[in-house]
């Protein structure tokens, strides 16, 4: 009975040792497979590089502002008796816009101008007296003072009265009236803005080392948000004879062409400055570059072998480079990859070197040197 105790757990032994040496068995030759298989292959995007004609430029964001503008408000007080603008439309230098009460302020007018008539006729008298030498030298210069009083006292009046009415002083277009009939206006109070818009000016700044490329005269480009498929051209027509030292950057001003009238002051801009010559540079997408503190790389596609299929199998290979400007979606490359490179433009995040890769181009990053705005 005892022998055949033994007998059956030797062979209950031997099959349970079976059954685990032979997963055991299995297990390792998976993972012999798949080690010899290597990591799975990822699927990226790609490009082939090229050569494209590129311009040296200069970009900065500028701040558009008119050529002449005012905000217009009395210099004196008074309640509004006339309007004769609206809102929006243009003025010529001169056009009478405003009226303030003036009567009591005419009628103290009319009489310092008898007082002054009064005046003439005594000095005038008094000057015939003295000939005759009825009066004195003192008496004529007293008449003489008062004259002279009374004509300060007239113009001061008559300027008192002038400033009841506001008139434009250059062309331009007008904005919002922001007064009304009968209203009563403080010194200073803003009633419209007048502003000339047609050419208008874009001031921007740019780095101190690049003034040596840019003079007065040099033709700039602006785009508006406002208008982003429309280019607006002008003319520097000053610089900044003083650099910010807080900044190192020096300011700069263009005259625009504006005859649509579509710009406004106070809108942002991208102005750009065409500089040297246009020169010929391999381009990629900015997506295809991997920027680090230790160098810009990009992850170029290489052949390694054939599979089962007789297609070559696909790796990623590290590669810096030297990138130069930016434009747009696009950089320019200076150094480390040649024309007709196939470069991976996006997919890059899970790629080391000799990583096997799928190539899908259905749906490429964005490649455009001026990209525009999208509207949802």
């Amino acid at each position: 009975m005892a022998k055949r105790m033994i007998i059956m757990l030797i062979l209950i032994g031997v099959i349970f040792g079976g059954i685990f040496g032979f997963k055991a068995f299995t297990g390792y030759m998976m993972q012999k497979g798949m080690a010899s298989q290597g990591p799975p292959p990822q699927t990226v995007s790609t490009i082939k590089a090229s050569f494209q004609e590129w311009q040296p430029r200069l970009e900065a964001v500028g701040s558009l502002k008119a050529l002449r503008g005012a905000d217009l408000a009395p210099e004196v007080s008074g309640i509004v008796s006339q309007i004769h603008f609206q809102s929006g439309e243009m003025a010529k230098a001169g056009a009478l816009l405003l009226e303030m009460d003036a009567r009591s302020d005419l009628a103290k007018l009319q009489s310092l101008k008898a007082t002054l008539e009064l005046a003439k006729k005594n000095y005038v008298r008094d000057q015939e007296q003295f000939k005759e030498q009825i009066i004195s030298q003192a008496t004529l210069d007293a008449d003489l003072a008062d004259l002279q009083r009374t004509e300060a006292q007239v113009a001061e009046q008559q300027a008192l009265v002038d400033k009841k009415t506001i008139r434009a002083p250059f062309d331009g277009r007008l904005g919002i009236r922001m007064v009304d009939l009968g209203q009563y206006l403080n010194p200073g109070m803003k009633i419209v803005t007048l502003q000339t818009l047609d050419p208008i000016f874009v001031d921007f700044y740019l780095p101190q080392k690049e003034i040596s490329s840019i003079a007065i005269g040099h033709d700039v480009t602006i785009v508006a948000d406002a208008y982003p498929e429309n280019i607006f051209k002008g003319v520097i027509t000053a610089i900044d004879p003083k650099v910010d030292t807080s900044t190192r950057n020096v300011g700069i001003r263009a005259t625009i062409r504006n005859p649509k009238q579509q710009l406004l002051p106070g809108m942002f801009t991208t102005t750009r400055i065409d500089t040297g010559k246009p020169g010929r540079f391999i381009t990629l997408p900015q997506t295809a570059v991997v920027f680090n503190p230790y160098g810009n790389v990009v992850y170029l596609v290489m052949e390694k072998g054939k599979g089962l299929d007789g297609k070559p199998n696909l790796i990623a290979m590290q590669r810096f480079i030297k990138t130069g400007e930016t434009r747009g979606d696009q950089i320019t490359v200076l150094e480390g990859i040649k024309e007709g490179d196939l470069v991976v433009t996006s997919g890059q995040i899970k790629l080391r070197n000799g990583t096997p890769i799928l190539i899908n181009n259905k749906i490429q990053p964005s490649n455009d040197a001026a990209p525009a705005p999208i509207d949802n």
